[in-house]
């Protein structure tokens, strides 16, 4: 990535997801207007694919906006997870779609409708151009984010999708071959269902403030007690506060010896998780030998 990318504005990035967001609304309608004119599922399916990752889109582009307010009183941990509220709504509207297309399909794979197959290149070659355009506009955005990064690559396997309705297009017209098209609705629908199935797993596990998926919190508490002056780490709660944010609680029972000087610790505790966990944001409660909890589990507050 070039530098000048690197250090693109906030601005520059908001307008590029803009001009992405109404490209895909503009699509997304012209699909399914066209899909219903012409007959084609296939058209529909993909329409709703498209509808799906403008609303993506729109999550990332709202999220982006918000996540920038302060923490106040009423949010302390500021407002970063509206994106994964969004995206697990976003996650299962993709799974309900994919379903209920699979099922449409079938239904028309026993009983194929007539189909305008022009119709069906045309708004295909469309959709292509979009899903190009907007993976052009997200390119050079997608290294510093996550959410970004997996528009990027939706709109790489939108532009997939396109091509394979055309195709399903130029072969009604050459052989009247109308069951083509819910067997590609029924292709389009099985990776919608891919995708949701799979990526709706993160949006729980973050709302579920699970650990980081690239943290391993054994060895997190394994380098805490190597520690000089650490005795024993309990009650550990890990978990992913924002999308590049992990953070840590901990309750660390401190050596007697090394007690006068857990200032000390504290600094070594906490210059390790960031140095080897990325962990940036750690809240340590520190006890004496003799005062510290009994029978603690190693996580949660058992």
């Amino acid at each position: 990535m070039s530098q000048e990318h690197d250090h693109m504005s906030h601005e520059s990035k908001d307008k590029r997801v803009a001009i992405a967001i109404w490209a895909n609304a503009i699509l997304t309608l012209a699909q399914i207007a066209g899909g219903i004119f012409a007959g084609s599922l296939a058209l529909i399916a993909d329409a709703l694919h498209n509808f799906s990752d403008m609303a993506a889109l729109v999550i990332a582009f709202a999220a982006r906006k918000i996540s920038r307010r302060p923490a106040d009183a009423k949010m302390t941990f500021g407002y970063g997870r509206i994106e994964v509220v969004a995206a697990l709504i976003n996650y299962t509207s993709l799974i309900i779609i994919g379903l209920y297309l699979i099922y449409e399909g079938g239904m028309r794979i026993i009983d194929p409708p007539e189909i305008k197959g022009w119709w069906v290149i045309w708004l295909g070659g469309i959709a292509l151009a979009v899903d190009t355009l907007t993976a052009l506009l997200t390119y050079s955005m997608q290294k510093d984010s996550v959410n970004i990064r997996a528009l990027f690559l939706h709109n790489l396997s939108d532009a997939l999708a396109s091509v394979a309705v055309i195709i399903g297009g130029a072969l009604i017209l050459l052989y009247d071959l109308r069951w083509v098209d819910p067997a590609i609705t029924i292709g389009i629908a099985s990776y919608i269902l891919y995708l949701g199935l799979t990526e709706i797993g993160g949006s729980i596990r973050t709302l579920m403030l699970g650990s980081p998926l690239n943290i391993n919190t054994d060895a997190v508490i394994l380098a805490l007690t190597r520690i000089e002056g650490v005795v024993d780490v309990h009650h550990v709660h890990c978990w992913q506060m924002g999308e590049h944010e992990a953070s840590l609680d901990a309750h660390v029972v401190i050596d007697v010896d090394a007690w006068d000087q857990f200032e000390q610790t504290k600094h070594r505790l906490k210059m390790a998780l960031e140095a080897e966990f990325n962990i940036r944001h750690s809240t340590l409660e520190f006890e004496h030998p003799d005062h510290c909890h009994q029978d603690t589990k190693v996580y949660g507050h058992g």
